[in-house]
């Protein structure tokens, strides 16, 4: 197919269902967009679109023209994003992801690292979602667990993220500390809302305690650290995090099985760019501080 800008026309007018929108989209005069939908149309000897009043619907040729101009503009996505890693400055966009309850370890390196690059934007984006490091979705992505084995990553460990569980001073002089493991029955818990939640540290609790002895839930990690600052009972927490925060004591020893590795991830074409290859030495060196993480 020689002319790009034909299928990249149809290939907006079927995602988008009219011309005007097409036109919009790709900032041109909607009769251009007529112009390239009839011109692909003759070319290929076949309807590609059923007209109605209220747009266009791709016929089955139409479908499968999408499938093909749907993957092509995912490559061309791709590449976009792997260019914008590229170059011999630290400039430009730096995007970093991790899980969101890892923000107070990531925002002050991040901030520091712009100081020293002004010319960097930094996007860091949280969540449980795996973004796609292959569609440049992101630089570098700070993932917990097994480790990962996405093709084509460059995966290295970088630390562990080591729990244990905390009660504030108000929570002890109401309930007391717990003597022991046999006496958590007799406490009061905070816990993910998410019954199938991953992290080790929450899959123990729900097997050692009585469901009725979390009494609050949240799936929102900031949420539960608010409420065992608040008293609503014991709750994991990242030992650095609480070592910073008031009013928190340790209940117990922190254990393995509770940990959780780090691992750092960039994409391959990505990862010996000078922008990042800068943030994963800063990022590491920053890193070395955290004795108790």
């Amino acid at each position: 197919m020689d002319n790009w800008d034909e299928i990249r026309t149809a290939f907006n007018v079927a995602r988008i269902g009219t011309v005007s929108g097409a036109a919009e989209v790709l900032g041109v005069h909607h009769a251009t967009v007529i112009r390239h939908i009839d011109a692909l149309e003759e070319r290929l000897g076949v309807k590609l679109f059923q007209r109605h009043a209220r747009g266009y619907s791709p016929t089955e040729a139409g479908e499968d023209l999408l499938r093909v101009a749907q993957a092509t503009d995912d490559q061309f996505s791709q590449l976009a994003g792997r260019i914008k890693g590229r170059g011999n400055d630290v400039s430009g966009e730096l995007i970093v992801t991790s899980l969101d309850g890892q923000s107070h370890l990531f925002v002050p390196i991040l901030a520091d690292f712009q100081r020293q690059h002004p010319e960097l934007i930094v996007r860091y984006l949280t969540g449980n979602r795996l973004f796609r490091l292959e569609y440049g979705e992101a630089h570098v992505a700070i993932r917990a667990g097994n480790i990962p084995d996405q093709p084509d990553n460059v995966v290295q460990p970088f630390m562990t993220h080591r729990f244990t569980l905390y009660a504030s001073q108000e929570y002890i002089q109401e309930h007391g500390m717990p003597s022991g493991e046999d006496d958590l029955v007799n406490h009061r818990f905070v816990c993910a809302d998410d019954r199938n939640s991953r992290a080790p540290f929450f899959k123990w609790l729900q097997e050692t305690v009585p469901d009725h002895c979390i009494v609050f839930r949240s799936d929102d990690i900031h949420a539960q650290r608010r409420a065992i600052q608040e008293g609503a009972g014991i709750g994991f927490a990242p030992i650095q995090h609480a070592e910073e925060t008031d009013g928190l004591t340790q209940v117990c020893e922190p254990r393995t099985e509770w940990e959780s590795p780090l691992w750092l991830v960039t994409h391959m074409d990505l990862h010996r760019t000078t922008k990042v290859q800068a943030f994963l030495s800063f990022l590491k060196e920053r890193a070395k501080s955290w004795e108790t993480s």
